[in-house]
């Protein structure tokens, strides 16, 4: 019998309990925070140094001069003899000139 009256005492004791009180729910900009933060994240890992090399690039093309050394992006070694508006010749040996589009370039030595 006391098996039965301490088992009844539990449940008279949970349904005395309060209600729970209902929760709030988090703001539109508490919610959003964590997207913000990986926006940003991707921005300064990501975009700004892309745009940071082609500003280079777009640089190195447009400072290219006769007499230069380059690379293009195959892999040819020369020396620019005439610099076009949006091509380039390139020496390659002796006899050999190449044109190239400014673009080909990859770097300069």
């Amino acid at each position: 019998m006391s098996f039965f009256l301490s088992n009844l005492f539990i449940s008279v004791a949970h349904a005395q309990e309060a209600p729970a009180a209902p929760t709030q729910q988090p703001g539109a900009f508490t919610q959003l925070l964590p997207l913000i933060f990986i926006i940003i994240i991707f921005y300064f890992l990501l975009i700004r140094p892309q745009q940071q090399r082609q500003k280079a690039q777009r640089e190195l093309w447009g400072s290219l001069k006769v007499g230069d050394v380059v690379v293009t992006a195959g892999g040819i070694h020369g020396r620019v003899t005439k610099v076009g508006e949006e091509t380039i010749t390139v020496q390659v040996s002796k006899d050999v000139e190449m044109e190239f589009s400014k673009s080909a370039v990859s770097n300069k030595k």
